[in-house]
């Protein structure tokens, strides 16, 4: 059994549906901060919070877990600059509560949601997992200790783990039964979705001055399918090989703000208005990542490349909410 810790959040809803599908039994352990109940349609759900080592203990001593997965961390960049605080105690310090039990539980298989921002602003394009790691948030800054912590684990518990650096989470299942839904929304794609519905009046542009092809930045998509399919092969990877690891999970395909518009606009058939704004500190102008390393070792290849059918995805989902 798979303890999907944050599992009724985005990225953790879809991995766990396909766990099910290929018929493992998981259990979602969540504090619905952020997660929604009505997306675990799979499993079992227990409610309960990592900043409570008794709720944690609970659910180990309740199932027979094998392993976790580990995607419950707040997840704003800016927040996480205006209040450190906050960040360090969930996304550090709750994690090494659940460390602390998996070790007094002897359960040896680890999945780790990392991030892009553990590299900071970069040196070269496209990134590899041999990037220099200098986060710049204390978002970042959290995630990057989590590994460094991981490492130190790893070797002296026998713990093993997968740590897995996202890129630009987006899409949705294609089946529409659960999809991206946070409060508040910073991810551009259902912003523009929000435009084109009118549930907004525009979409702003921060900053149309970069040194790209059309002034805008290029971020790598990857589609929350292809995350879970990654997720799902270290899984696999850790219980063959017993062996720790560090991936990233991109597209290797830029794509720049105007040119997420436009395609957005191709798919909902509808016009989105923008705003040209000043450029946000802190954004740097191209970040794509290099994912040879876990096509390579995890026989991991994003099957959703096409940036339309990822918005297509994201627009059939986006029309139920």
């Amino acid at each position: 059994m798979i303890l999907i810790v944050g599992g009724a959040g985005y990225i953790g809803s879809h991995v766990n549906k396909q766990l099910n599908l290929q018929g493992y039994e998981t259990v979602v352990f969540d504090n619905l901060n952020y997660g929604h109940e009505d997306f675990v349609k799979w499993g079992i759900f227990e409610r309960g919070d990592l900043g409570k080592i008794d709720d944690i203990r609970g659910v180990f001593k309740k199932y027979p877990i094998e392993g976790v997965m580990h995607f419950a961390a707040f997840t704003y960049v800016g927040e996480s600059v205006e209040d450190p605080q906050k960040y360090y105690l969930n996304n550090l310090r709750n994690t090494l509560n659940l460390l602390q039990v998996m070790l007094e539980e002897d359960i040896k298989y680890f999945v780790f949601s990392s991030t892009c921002a553990t590299y900071g602003n970069p040196k070269e394009i496209p990134i590899t997992e041999n990037h220099p790691q200098n986060p710049i948030s204390p978002y970042g800054k959290g995630k990057y200790m989590v590994e460094q912590i991981l490492a130190d684990y790893s070797k002296a518990y026998d713990l093993n783990y997968v740590s897995l650096r996202y890129f630009n989470a987006a899409g949705a299942d294609p089946e529409a039964e659960i999809g991206e839904l946070h409060q508040p929304e910073t991810h551009l794609i259902p912003l523009i979705l929000d435009a084109a519905m009118g549930r907004r009046e525009n979409i702003q542009i921060f900053g149309t001055d970069y040194p790209t092809h059309d002034g805008t930045c290029i971020r790598d998509y990857i589609h929350v399918l292809d995350l879970a399919d990654a997720h799902i092969k270290a899984l696999k990877y850790l219980q063959n090989k017993n062996r720790s690891e560090v991936f990233n999970l991109g597209n290797g395909h830029g794509f720049s703000v105007r040119e997420v518009i436009e395609t957005a606009e191709k798919v909902t058939g509808k016009k989105i208005p923008v705003k040209e704004v000043e450029r946000r500190h802190g954004d740097p102008p191209v970040l794509v990542g290099s994912s040879q390393k876990a096509e390579k070792i995890l026989d991991w290849h994003p099957q959703y490349q096409d940036l339309s059918l990822i918005i297509e995805t994201a627009w059939r989902w986006h029309k139920r909410i």
